[in-house]
């Protein structure tokens, strides 16, 4: 299956998601220990990563979309659909998540280098716009705080903490 049949899976996990308030935070389609996984992330937007989405988001979604692939055929082979939340460690892709997550602790990790560093780990501080420029605010475990060219980071994750 190729990139059109996952989109094609990400417009209707959309639809599903948006009657319970949610997002699609991803769609991957995978071969894994001989089987076809579909692995559908969902997200409860503007909330906390703590707060996001719970186990019953995930059931509901779970039923309702398997329901609808089904209907639609959307994966013509057998799958195995598995929904869950990004995770208390998720990913950062866009900039709004930067601003999202600011105050949270988080891993970044930068090509080219940035301060003379390839990764980062510190307290997100929010984005700054210097024209077209998007720059990550990051008050790093050096004691300083870092503008990041949103362009350089290659991944960063949220950091889980303890209290």
């Amino acid at each position: 299956m190729g990139g059109d049949a996952v989109e094609k899976v990400r417009v209707a996990a959309a639809r599903v998601a948006a009657t319970y308030g949610l997002d699609i935070f991803d769609v991957k389609l995978r071969h894994e220990a001989g089987r076809l996984v579909l692995r559908v992330q969902i997200d409860r937007p503007g909330a906390a990563a703590e707060d996001s989405v719970s186990i019953d988001d995930c059931a509901r979604v779970s039923r309702d979309l398997g329901a609808v692939l089904d209907v639609e055929d959307l994966v013509p082979t057998s799958y195995t659909l598995e929904v869950s939340s990004p995770g208390l460690d998720r990913p950062l892709f866009a900039a709004e998540d930067y601003r999202r997550f600011a105050g949270r602790r988080a891993k970044l990790v930068l090509r080219p280098p940035v301060d003379g560093q390839s990764f980062f780990k510190g307290r997100l501080a929010g984005v700054e716009e210097q024209g077209r420029e998007v720059l990550v605010l990051i008050d790093a475990d050096d004691g300083r705080r870092h503008r990041v060219p949103f362009e350089a980071i290659t991944r960063a994750n949220l950091e889980v903490e303890f209290s």
